[in-house]
């Protein structure tokens, strides 16, 4: 039996050697790569918004690793289905930090699944960047050190719809009602219009007429029962929802004989919302965090046409996709010319040390230890020949249906 031992003793070094010589292996594979996270939706209602936005990231990270990565590694984009689920999204969030060890997270889909995110970005100290979400809860004053933003809100998009609609189109606060997904992201919608309706003089909340209609069905008819059964019919309507449900309710609502204005906010998906719409519905506008990604002439947006060409040939631009390569054109204008080590917590402070800076949209952006919403400006959009097209706020009167033709 002694003859054996040192055989054995041979046999378990030699494994031992192996399993070192493997881990050392894994160990430079990773480190050769920068790896981000995504959970989205890629099944489900919102499957559309969920690919544009993985979409635009990727071109976004593909452009700097054609130039060589960062730090000369190149960036990995892990992207996981999370079905515009919350009770999806954050076990998807858990496995991208344990499993993939991820450095951030970027372009989570929607409100309620970034609810169900952050607190375990929180926890673990990782960057939750550039969600596609407008909502409040994601724009604490201070600010949450591991939340940061590109995107206007969902109060500064209502903001200026309520705005144009009562100081141009000479609308009273009380002819303005809301329809919006019953969960967060439309609570948020709700919350930002009544905050700007109170700027117009509206104090008591009763005086608004608020549908809904729940997350992920198409259960619209009794949201347009309770417009159609109101008196007086409002003349606009402020959609806080995705863009099927959204679309099947400006349908039925135009079938029923209403001529009323219908105003989206950008989680809608615009390019979503025109290719379900019937042909020559009007009156239908929609609020960008983006400008216009067919016909801008801005230096990023040429860029973004550009690199969505070199990553999918043939690809068609959208606003929303755009709003993804910005989100990844910032986050690597932080990581540029950065010093190593580069980890989460890094990370973030080269966000918050970006400062005023420039990326090409003929506006400076802004991200400080104080400010973690990069952009406020909205773009306003108008449906036309199946598209939308950008809009002044100016022409707004003409669009709304005369007081005593709202029935």
């Amino acid at each position: 039996m002694s003859n054996h031992r040192p055989r054995l003793a041979g046999l378990l070094l030699l494994l031992s050697l192996l399993s070192a010589s493997y881990a050392a292996a894994k160990s430079t594979q990773v480190s050769s790569e920068l790896l981000f996270g995504m959970s989205t939706a890629l099944s489900g209602p919102l499957t559309e918004i969920g690919e544009e936005l993985r979409r635009g990231v990727l071109a976004g990270l593909e452009r700097a690793n054609r130039s060589g990565g960062i730090q000369g590694r190149k960036l990995r984009l892990i992207v996981l289905d999370d079905g515009y689920e919350p009770a999806r999204a954050a076990p998807n969030v858990q496995r991208l930090l344990d499993e993939f060890q991820v450095q951030a997270l970027i372009g989570n889909v929607g409100t309620p699944t970034a609810i169900a995110s952050i607190p375990i970005a929180k926890e673990r100290r990782t960057l939750f960047f550039a969600p596609f979400s407008g909502a409040g809860v994601l724009r604490r004053d201070p600010p949450d050190r591991y939340v940061i933003n590109y995107r206007a809100s969902y109060a500064e998009e209502i903001a200026a719809m309520v705005d144009a609609l009562i100081d141009i189109g000479g609308l009273r606060p009380a002819e303005i009602a809301f329809f919006t997904q019953r969960d967060g992201y439309g609570d948020a919608g709700y919350v930002g219009g009544f905050a700007a309706l109170k700027k117009h003089g509206l104090q008591d909340e009763l005086a608004v007429l608020h549908v809904r209609y729940q997350r992920n069905t198409m259960a619209v008819e009794n949201a347009l029962a309770d417009i159609l059964m109101s008196d007086p019919l409002p003349r606009a309507v402020i959609l806080v929802g995705a863009y099927a449900p959204c679309a099947k309710f400006i349908r039925l609502a135009r079938e029923s004989g209403l001529r009323m204005l219908f105003l989206n906010v950008s989680f809608v998906g615009s390019e979503s919302l025109a290719a379900v719409l019937p042909p020559q519905t009007d009156g239908v506008l929609v609020t960008q965090v983006v400008p216009d990604p067919f016909t801008s002439k801005l230096p990023l947006v040429t860029d973004y046409r550009a690199d969505l060409e070199l990553l999918e040939p043939g690809s068609r631009p959208s606003s929303v996709s755009l709003e993804g390569y910005i989100s990844a054109r910032i986050l690597l204008r932080a990581l540029q010319g950065s010093e190593p080590p580069l980890n989460r917590e890094r990370i973030i402070d080269l966000l918050e040390n970006l400062g005023s800076f420039e990326l090409g949209l003929d506006q400076p952006l802004l991200l400080s230890p104080d400010q973690h919403q990069a952009s406020h400006r909205v773009w306003p959009t108008r449906l036309k020949k199946q598209a939308f097209v950008p809009f002044d706020w100016r022409q707004i009167k003409r669009l709304l249906p005369a007081k005593e033709s709202s029935r």
